[in-house]
């Protein structure tokens, strides 16, 4: 099992941890919510976990564009 960090708006990929190289409550994804778990993460076929994050980038946009964040996918 891996764990694949996207960015939710542009789908960057930004990082992978494949399994056994940390430890999972190291990534600290106990700590969500059942809510946010449905949300940001999604699991593959193949065992892998998805999170979905915002990148810089889309962080940066969406700080000097609030207003974007009210599309649906606004930075698509």
């Amino acid at each position: 099992m891996a764990v694949n960090y996207e960015c939710r708006h542009c789908h960057m990929p930004l990082g992978r941890f494949e399994s056994g190289q940390v430890p999972e409550y190291r990534l600290g994804l106990q700590f969500l919510t059942p809510e946010e778990r449905k949300r940001i993460m999604t699991y593959n076929s193949n065992g892998d976990v998805t999170v979905k994050v915002v990148c810089e980038y889309c962080g940066q946009t969406l700080e000097s564009h609030p207003e974007l964040a009210l599309l649906s996918n606004p930075l698509q």
